[in-house]
């Protein structure tokens, strides 16, 4: 017995030893790409081609450039157009608004997708017949907003290469990086983002700053509040790129959440709505001059300093979402408000 027994453990470690020995022997098992890639870091091949990007539906390859894309987000083609990318179909909004043209692109770029032949596919429901029959050889897909098509994703990830990629999250110039490196178009990305910041050079440069802090703001149309902007919204960071101090916001202001927790605003209703006013100047985004003359008549907004000062000023209904072309154009309205040439009159 005891012989047995001596025998049975010889041979048990000899079958560990011989599982250690098969464990060393193999190489270690390959690295998932969704452990090397981080979410939206583009991998490039070294002759250029495939590029792969990983994304929250995982990884996507694109083994060749892309020459027809169709973006389901009217946020997204914005920046697609900016670098020239080969956009030829776009979702839309609701046509023929302050923002939107009659084909429900929007108007801060509706001309230039007219000139390039970008064709709408459907205004504000995503409509995967009018996808799918333009043929594309990419589509972009927003992962969040109101103008996202994510319900689609499963049915249109089969008919083509799909990308999903969110711009609550991103500023216009972190997706044009992103869409130049995936797509091939860095140089355009780089010339578009270098442009911008000339001007916001200029900007800074050429304008006298109104009176100190500012609350920047979308104000509501029913009048009873507002989303102010903060310092993490791509609104507030150009401000702040621009010179201006965005005014503080009291905590007991903060503490009116409604839509979720979210760090680029905070939302002012109600009773609270007059004390989060803080600020010497008041700029109204989303909004056209009109609603100057509503703020100020506000009743509940009277001992504000910017009311009483009448320091408030709307500076265009393209400025909810910020993409090259609509941030382009809230700097020219800034040169036009607070250029030298304009101080003091």
């Amino acid at each position: 017995m005891v012989r047995f027994m001596t025998h049975f453990k010889q041979v048990l470690a000899l079958f560990f030893l011989s599982l250690i020995l098969a464990s060393c022997d193999q190489s270690p098992p390959a690295s998932p790409d969704k452990s090397v890639l981080k979410i939206h870091q583009v991998e490039k091949n070294e002759s250029g081609w495939p590029r792969k990007i990983m994304t929250t539906e995982g990884l996507l390859t694109l083994n060749k450039k892309p020459t027809r894309i169709v973006s389901t987000s009217v946020t997204l083609s914005g920046t697609l157009l900016a670098i020239n990318a080969p956009l030829i179909a776009s979702g839309a909004t609701m046509a023929n608004t302050s923002v939107a043209s009659e084909q429900g692109f929007m108007r801060q770029w509706a001309d230039i997708a007219k000139n390039r032949g970008v064709i709408p596919l459907y205004q504000t429901e995503p409509n995967a017949e009018a996808i799918i029959k333009a043929n594309p050889d990419l589509i972009v897909i927003s992962a969040t907003g109101g103008d996202s098509a994510i319900k689609l994703y499963e049915q249109l990830k089969d008919i083509a290469p799909t990308l999903v990629i969110a711009y609550d999250d991103k500023s216009w110039m972190q997706l044009a990086n992103i869409f130049g490196d995936l797509l091939g178009l860095e140089e355009q990305a780089q010339t578009v983002i270098q442009r911008f910041e000339q001007e916001v050079e200029h900007t800074k440069s050429t304008i006298i700053l109104p009176p100190q802090p500012t609350t920047a703001m979308v104000y509501y149309q029913d009048d009873t509040g507002a989303n102010i902007w903060t310092s993490e919204s791509a609104q507030g960071r150009l401000l702040l790129e621009l010179g201006f101090t965005l005014a503080k916001i009291p905590e007991s202001v903060k503490g009116n959440i409604s839509m979720g927790v979210r760090n680029d605003i905070i939302i002012a209703t109600g009773e609270r709505f007059p004390d989060a006013v803080t600020g010497n100047t008041t700029l109204l985004f989303s909004a056209s001059t009109d609603r100057e003359k509503a703020f100020i008549d506000n009743p509940y907004l009277h001992e504000t300093s910017s009311v009483q000062n009448k320091q408030v000023f709307a500076v265009g209904d393209d400025t909810f979402r910020l993409d090259y072309y609509s941030a382009t154009n809230l700097l020219k309205r800034l040169q036009a408000l607070f250029g030298h040439e304009n101080h003091g009159q």
